[in-house]
This record gives structure tokens, sequence and C-alpha cells, in this order.
């Protein structure tokens, strides 16, 4: 594995199959383990789980039933003894309700952020979730890492606030179907954030397509290249692993014309303005 600033970035994605036990936290907690043990052998440095995995995406689970950040102290004893990091993910206790959350835990074994999904599908049955009303950033080692799930990456605003607040890779905890014009965003809101992009998804027919991409769409001399660096298919299920050269990604960003450089920010106040009208008035 190459190491860039003494740290190997390795984005590590895992497919789990849909048919893992709904409520079964004890045996779910267990299988992270196994896979942090299994991604700290190939050298990775953090461990990215699909939507909602500890606990399943089991929208009936209120919060008594949902998971407490203390159920996940035997991942920060292992992320610990292992140096390896993890991104752990549940419905987990609100205030009034529910959130469907992902947890950063360092190899240090800390509870770096937790984040609770802004974007619910409250269309759906997540509307008996609370969403979360930040989207957050959080140092890494050396890495500023950014957090979105599955619904959030449908809005560009998600990644763009990321990198407005220092994002380098954003990690995408995901549970769908359809995954073709979600993987292309994915690509999209790495090239025009310069921003690294990892997203985990269970697999299954019409399904899986974990992916990574880096930022840089262009050379040094100015020749368009692909920012692929991981695209699995949809039904294997797996450890997939994807490198960033933080290096290079830091000096693209210092000298490239996207993200952050020349927004022209004055004509974007349309964007605070919460009325929604046709065609995209829905009832439900």
């Amino acid at each position: 594995m190459k190491r860039y600033g003494g740290i190997t970035h390795d984005i590590q994605n895992r497919h789990f199959a849909n048919a893992f036990p709904q409520s079964d936290i004890e045996g779910n907690i267990s299988t992270v383990i196994e896979k942090m043990e299994e991604a700290k052998r190939n050298g990775a440095d953090i461990l990215l789980l699909p939507e909602c995995f500890i606990t399943g995406y089991d929208l009936t689970i209120g919060n008594s039933e949902a998971l407490s950040e203390a159920e996940l102290l035997p991942l920060c004893e292992k992320a610990k003894e292992w140096q390896i990091g993890v991104v752990a993910t549940a419905i987990t206790k609100g205030t009034e309700k529910p959130q469907n959350t992902a947890f950063v835990i360092d190899k240090n074994g800390e509870i770096l952020m937790q984040y609770a999904k802004v974007h619910t599908c409250d269309f759906a049955d997540e509307k008996a979730l609370a969403p979360g009303n930040e989207f957050k950033v959080c140092d890494f080692g050396s890495v500023k890492l950014g957090l979105m799930i599955c619904y959030d990456r449908e809005y560009p605003e998600s990644a763009r606030i990321l990198m407005l607040k220092g994002a380098e890779i954003i990690l995408v905890p995901n549970d769908c179907e359809s995954m073709k014009p979600r993987v292309q965003a994915l690509s999209t809101r790495a090239y025009e954030n310069m921003c690294g992009v990892a997203m985990a998804n269970p697999n299954g027919r019409n399904a899986g397509n974990s992916c990574a991409f880096s930022p840089i769409c262009w050379n040094e001399n100015g020749e368009c290249v692909d920012n692929t660096l991981l695209l699995a298919d949809d039904e294997t299920e797996g450890l997939f692993y994807a490198e960033f050269d933080m290096e290079s990604l830091r000096s693209y960003r210092e000298r490239e014309m996207l993200g952050n450089t020349f927004r022209k920010v004055k004509a974007y106040a349309p964007l605070l303005d919460d009325r929604v009208e046709y065609p995209f008035v829905r009832e439900y």
C-alpha cells in the first residue's frame, strides 16, 4: 500500500446483504468487528459501513429499542486495539424520535463525530425518524472527513456545505437500489467540490455499486483523467478498498478552479427560500 504523510488513505467499503438480522444488534456488532480485523490486515485506515447496519434499516424501532452510544463500546475498544477507524451506522435514540445516524470512530477508539441524516425520506416510512439539522466535518488524523447518509447525496447542497466546512473526503453510508444515476452523481460531487467521495451500499440485484471517486479529473498537463477509484458490481459481497493520494488531492485543490474558488454567492439567495412551488409540491 502506498503511504502519504505517514497514513495509508484507504477508504474501506463493505457490501452487506439485506438478509442480515434486523434486530440482532449484538450479532451485527460482532460482524463489524470481524470485518474491522480483516480490513486492518489489508492495510485500511477506516471501515465504511452501509446505512443502518448495526440495527438494520428497521423503521419500526422506537426510542426505547434504538441504539445508544454506550453500545458502541466494543467497536471503540477494537478500533483502539487494532488502530483502525470505523464509520458505524444505526437507528439511534433521539430526543422524541429515533434518528438515522453515523458515528466516526478513530484509531484511538474515540467517537469523533455523531451525524444524524439531514435529508430523511419524509415521503416514505422514514418520516418516523427525526432529521438532523447540520452537516458535520471532523479531523480523522490529518484528514478532514465529512458524512452524508443515503438520500443526503441526492441534494448537491449536502456535499457543497461539507466542502465549505473543510471536508477533503466525504463518506457515504447508503442503502438503496437503482444506483447508476446515483453513482454518476457521486462522481460529480467529487468533481465539483474537489473532494474525494466513497460510498458503501448493500449488495443485491439492482443495488450494490459501492464506489469511490477522486476529485482529480485533469492531470498537471491539463489532460482529462478517469476519477474512478472503485466501482463494484451490484451483487458481489465482500470488502472493497480505495486509496486516496492525499498529497496529490491537496495539490489539485490548491491549483484548480472548482470547490470554493470563483463562486458568485450573491446570486444564491433563492437557495435559502423554503417555499415549494409547482412542479415540486408533494402531498403525503
